[in-house]
């Protein structure tokens, strides 16, 4: 008993609180509990205020992390991918946007894990697993870019020790003075040309420039920025990858796959909320389409077939991808359907502002438009299905 408390008292300290933090000897329901507990608790209290007043949670990202919301999607390279998405899942069934947010930290913290950087995969990938510092991703603008339908919109100059890096980004989420995220950038040859591309921690000192994104419908709590970039030095200690290209074939299918949980868990609230007007609304509502009992059903076989996927998340067959990207793209679409149909449900009680319902619409919405979008995913399978090869 006095070990066992002892260690308690060490994760503490190592947390700089009283709740112990995650550590692989968890097993994965107490994972699950203690996530649970965070998710169903502050979390859920917390949902409207991220909402409506733009509260960016990272107080409450932080006791995720050390719940192991965090390190279980990172934990020896996708072992423990499954509980990683499931994580991400009850997260997502509280708060969509903190739901997105988790999305954002764990792919940061993959490209971390995967890029082979000593820099990167020590302590600084320990303590973003703990959600002790926070980071998230850039790449909406290079991954339209690299399916060629945007350009790309930072350029990196070769350097002594590095690269400069010059441009801008229209949004990034999870970011702010002395946090991170993972970017991508375009090198030129010396006539100007294309060469290939690279991938950076992009440390968010104040040598980045920052800039307030236009006012979004929902998903304001996500602390999301225009970026500018003016000679930022990347050196060896930031470089995730160079070339990018074989680092993105090997993790693209596992970035897709983790978005499912968030459209898995927007969308097991959204049913939830059909529920429990069943018993006071249930005889005029058995009139309306897409019943609980039905979408419940589509939603177990969406699960089902993700939890298969997430058992091998870095196979990077052809195949493979595109299973992937179709059931990515079926969530979007699906978490559409289960969020309206709630609404539908519940009537004039879920059009008020402050309704969990009246917030889920508006997060399916993001989850259907998120990159890569459910217009972007078609695009990718048809492409991939025709075996075209990007310019």
């Amino acid at each position: 008993m006095q070990i066992a408390a002892e260690h308690k008292a060490v994760q503490a300290a190592a947390c700089g609180g009283e709740q112990p933090c995650f550590d692989k000897s968890w097993g994965d329901d107490q994972v699950m509990a203690e996530v649970s507990r965070v998710a169903r608790g502050p979390l859920a209290a917390a949902a409207y205020r991220i909402d409506q007043e733009h509260l960016y949670p990272r107080e409450l990202m932080g006791e995720l992390g050390r719940a192991g919301a965090f390190a279980a999607a990172l934990d020896a390279g996708g072992q423990r991918f499954v509980l990683g998405l499931d994580a991400m899942r009850e997260i997502s069934r509280s708060c969509g946007a903190t739901g997105f947010l988790t999305w954002a930290h764990d792919v940061c913290g993959m490209y971390m894990e995967q890029s082979g950087n000593p820099a990167l995969t020590g302590q600084r990938l320990q303590d973003h697993m703990l959600g002790r510092s926070f980071g998230g991703t850039a790449l909406s603008n290079p991954m339209k870019a690299l399916a060629g339908i945007e350009p790309m919109q930072l350029k990196a100059e070769p350097v002594p020790g590095g690269y400069l890096v010059s441009g801008a980004l229209p949004w990034v989420s999870h970011i702010a003075k002395g946090q991170y995220c993972g970017a991508i950038a375009t090198v030129s040859k010396s006539d100007g040309s294309r060469s290939h591309e690279i991938m950076f921690l992009l440390d968010i000192g104040e040598e980045v420039g920052l800039r307030p994104c236009p006012v979004f419908s929902g998903m304001e709590g996500t602390s999301t920025w225009a970026v500018r970039l003016d000679k930022y030095f990347v050196g060896q200690d930031l470089l995730i990858a160079d070339p990018v290209a074989p680092f993105l074939k090997r993790i693209r299918a596992a970035f897709v796959l983790l978005q499912v949980g968030m459209a898995a868990g927007v969308a097991q609230g959204a049913i939830e909320s059909m529920l429990e007007v069943e018993p006071m609304l249930g005889h005029v509502n058995q009139y309306l389409s897409d019943r609980p009992d039905v979408l419940q059903a589509e939603y177990d076989d969406l699960w089902t077939r993700a939890a298969r996927l997430a058992q091998t998340p870095y196979e990077d067959s052809k195949d493979f991808l595109l299973e992937v990207l179709d059931l990515r793209a079926q969530g979007g679409e699906f978490v559409l359907r289960a969020a309206n149909s709630a609404l539908m449900h519940q009537g004039a009680r879920g059009y008020l502002m402050q309704s969990p319902v009246q917030r889920r619409v508006r997060e399916a919405q993001f989850v259907a438009i998120v990159t890569p979008a459910v217009k972007h995913l078609r695009w990718e399978m048809a492409r991939l299905s025709q075996e075209e090869v990007p310019a």
